[in-house]
């Protein structure tokens, strides 16, 4: 089963991002802050990080940034998810590292298919 790491603050997108993923057969791993990520990075490996980027205690961009630089997660594909996207920030949040993005509220058959993308698997 691959895994994901969820790193949301917000307890109801939180719920529903981990509720979509569950249905969907993957295994998941939730973080509510930045230094929740980084600790959740450190004690297991992930396949894909959903990473919400205005976060407290360490924003999604430290997090991006930590993440990229350590040999172990360097490689892990990280999505983007916010609702405060402004014009160019998909672009900024490419430059710095993420694989893609998706913001909110989320549209589940996008995000379905987003997904299954980087994960090798392709929704039915």
């Amino acid at each position: 089963m691959k895994k994901i790491l969820i790193v949301e603050d917000n307890p109801m997108n939180m719920e529903l991002i981990l509720d979509l993923l569950e249905f969907y057969g993957y295994g998941v791993t939730k973080a509510e802050d930045g230094i929740k990520a980084i600790e959740s990075l450190a004690e297991d490996k992930f396949d894909l990080i959903l990473l919400d980027m205005q976060l407290p205690k360490m924003d999604g961009l430290e997090v991006l940034e930590r993440i990229k630089n350590n040999p172990a997660t360097a490689d892990v594909p990280v999505i983007a998810v916010t609702a405060h996207a402004m014009k160019g920030s998909e672009e900024h949040f490419i430059e710095m590292g993420c694989v893609d993005y998706i913001s909110k509220p989320i549209d589940i058959h996008k995000f379905r298919a987003l997904i299954d993308m980087y994960l090798g698997d392709y929704p039915s």
